[in-house]
């Protein structure tokens, strides 16, 4: 099964982001969304889960939970933002989720791609506007047989 991963779009969705996104089952977006367009958008591609980010205002918080679970491909997948960690990282967010095979989370805009124990740990930066000189990336992930494996993917600078 083939995952799109997105995090701190910030209110801005990359046009790229449709074609890499293209033939994914799903898509998980690890919150600062921005507004609730950028979801239904994606939702356009693929089933969305969702959760909302220390930015993100009153009418997603209101919809969208702080932690989501979900199983794709036979791989517990956990999605959280990360301000609960204050700077997170793989260590510290598998240590909380380490039942998950998956665990997706933001917040830094710092994308990594670290496996802890038997959990793949995916922060996919940050999609939206540049913020501290990172260029914009978002994940794919292949979930199969209870495994996941993921890949970073650098957008474009010039479409911001």
């Amino acid at each position: 099964m083939k995952v799109g991963i997105i995090s701190d779009t910030h209110n801005l969705l990359r046009p790229e982001v449709f074609t890499h996104f293209e033939g994914v089952e799903h898509i998980l977006h690890a919150g600062d969304v921005g507004d609730a367009d950028i979801l239904a958008a994606l939702q356009a591609i693929a089933p969305v889960t969702a959760v909302w980010g220390n930015t993100d205002g009153r009418p997603l918080l209101r919809t969208l939970p702080e932690v989501a679970r979900v199983d794709l491909g036979g791989v517990a997948v956990v999605v959280v933002h990360g301000q609960q960690f204050g700077s997170p990282t793989p260590e510290k967010v598998v240590k909380e989720y380490a039942d998950a095979g998956l665990v997706v989370f933001g917040h830094s805009h710092r994308a990594v791609i670290w496996e802890v124990g038997s959990t793949l740990a995916v922060n996919p930066g940050s999609a939206g506007p540049i913020r501290f000189e990172a260029a914009p990336t978002i994940a794919v992930a292949q979930l199969e047989d209870g495994r996941a494996s993921a890949q970073l993917i650098t957008l474009a600078v010039a479409s911001r």
